[in-house]
């Protein structure tokens, strides 16, 4: 088999165990209704299970960040002395934002800040909007330049050669840019800090003196990344309901995530030494989930040695919010969508870990390749099989099924066992309200009520925001039809 066939395969297989899933709980309602009622039994246990394991790590996940959002973390950093040489580079990478959205993340930067002079800010714009990039670079350079020690600016030229257009590539030219930079003054890469940011990020004012504090105490800083909460909360009050519901469901894995280390990989924002991000070769320019496969370049660079810390601290971005309601709920589902396309780790580790045999154990490659998989099938199956499939062989049954006593106690274990899986629901409904900014004053009190309404559009938005967009995406892969870079629409 020739790689490129080889390598194919490894495209369709995730897909196609989505599919087969689908296909086979359909064909087995009609054919064998009985095993498909004893699968979904099982299968709804399963979830349950995880359910109350999601349930358990958000509750220690949000026990620790409401302590660290409390801590004075410049206070602590200075009680020690490891981090007088630390430096901090902020990648931020800019299409056609306005200069409200870049103006708020940058201030948010100089907010957090904590010594000037070790802060350099990367305006990494794009030749394709070049024009636009030159007038936010000029108003960042006349806004902000007392705030760092740097601003510099790098524009991604267009039709690099084997590369496709977006975040990821901008980020690998910039990167690039900056190992010249970092090289002409002397500094350690050990020393250097790396930050990459959405350009609307707003940051917490000690996130960098938490992240420094971390990094200086951390007995390996250049085996790890350090990732923060993601709240999508910074329009949330003019976001519809489903962008508001997907986006606290993203900030609660996030924070599941974190208090669950030994499978937590990088997503959107996050940090990490530039010891890391050159031995890794810069962030792939040839793939749409730039944020997550830099944690597995890590890993293969550093020979399974290498991990993602996790920040108990916020960084605050937009919904992608439209004028429109109906544009804004296309612009969620090509956001769900990208983010789906993260499949493509599937077949990219599969290949990898066939060279890294030797390099890295077994077991080490079976789990990373497992929670990528599950993820992903999860993601595209779980909604659907819950809500839809799981009724449909209990109205197909024949009268032989109907006799069964398996037949008469399933409905009543399926809504013994959804009850409990609701605790997850309730547990974000609740956990959300904390997270809100502040109600601007334009607002009326009682869209609180709506705030706690939305929860109940959950299993719909699932089902046509989260798990249809999932299946979208390994489709293309399977069929090769590969997604480009989709530029997430945001206004305030």
């Amino acid at each position: 088999m020739s790689d490129y066939l080889r390598y194919r395969m490894y495209e369709i297989l995730p897909g196609l165990t989505i599919w087969l899933t689908l296909i086979l709980s359909i064909y087995l309602s009609f054919a064998h209704p009985l095993i498909m009622i004893y699968f979904i039994i099982i299968f709804d246990i399963y979830w349950v299970l995880k359910v109350l394991n999601f349930a358990f790590y958000l509750l220690i996940s949000w026990r620790r960040y409401s302590v660290v959002k409390k801590t004075n973390w410049r206070k602590k950093l200075k009680e020690i002395t490891a981090d007088d040489t630390k430096r901090h580079v902020v990648f931020l990478t800019l299409y056609n934002e306005s200069w409200e959205v870049v103006q708020s993340a940058i201030q948010s930067i100089c907010d957090a800040a904590f010594d000037a002079r070790r802060f350099v800010i990367v305006i990494a714009g794009e030749a394709r909007q070049e024009a636009h990039y030159l007038e936010i670079f000029a108003n960042v350079q006349k806004t902000f330049g007392h705030c760092f020690g740097d601003i510099v600016g790098t524009l991604h030229p267009v039709n690099l050669p084997d590369e496709i257009p977006g975040k990821g590539s901008n980020l690998h030219y910039s990167e690039q840019q900056m190992k010249q930079y970092i090289d002409q003054k002397g500094w350690n890469y050990d020393d250097v800090i790396v930050t990459i940011f959405d350009i609307d990020t707003i940051c917490h004012p000690e996130y960098f003196a938490y992240l420094t504090y971390l990094y200086a105490t951390h007995p390996r800083p250049t085996h790890t990344s350090f990732q923060p909460i993601a709240l999508y909360n910074n329009n949330m009050w003019e976001s519809q309901a489903p962008l508001r519901t997907m986006a606290f469901g993203t900030t609660f894995w996030m924070m599941m995530s974190l208090a669950r280390q030994d499978s937590l990989v990088t997503f959107s924002s996050h940090s990490m030494s530039f010891t890391a991000l050159v031995k890794a070769g810069f962030h792939d320019k040839r793939i749409v989930s730039e944020d997550s496969r830099i944690f597995y370049q890590c890993f293969l660079a550093y020979n399974g040695d290498y991990e993602v810390s996790p920040m108990y601290i916020p960084v605050s971005m937009d919904t992608v919010r439209d004028d429109s309601w109906w544009k804004s709920i296309k612009n969620l589902y090509k956001q769900q969508r990208r983010w789906a396309w993260g499949t493509e780790h599937i077949p990219f580790l599969l290949w990898e870990f066939r060279k890294k045999k030797h390099e890295i154990p077994l077991w080490k490659r079976i789990k990373w390749i497992f929670i990528e998989w599950e993820g992903k099938w999860s993601w595209a199956t779980v909604a659907i099989l819950i809500t839809v499939l799981g009724r449909l062989p209990m109205y197909l049954a024949g009268d032989e099924v109907r006799q069964t006593a398996l037949y008469f106690n399933a409905p009543h274990m399926l809504q013994w066992l959804m009850t409990i899986a609701m605790l997850g629901l309730f547990l974000s409904a609740v956990l959300s309200f904390p997270l809100l900014p502040k109600r601007p004053k334009s607002h009326p009190r009682h869209r609180y009520i709506m705030m706690v309404l939305q929860w109940l559009l959950l299993p719909i938005s699932m089902i046509f925001l989260s798990a249809i967009p999932a299946i979208d995406a390994v489709t293309h892969m399977m069929f090769g039809k590969y997604l480009g870079f989709n530029v997430s629409q945001k206004k305030r």
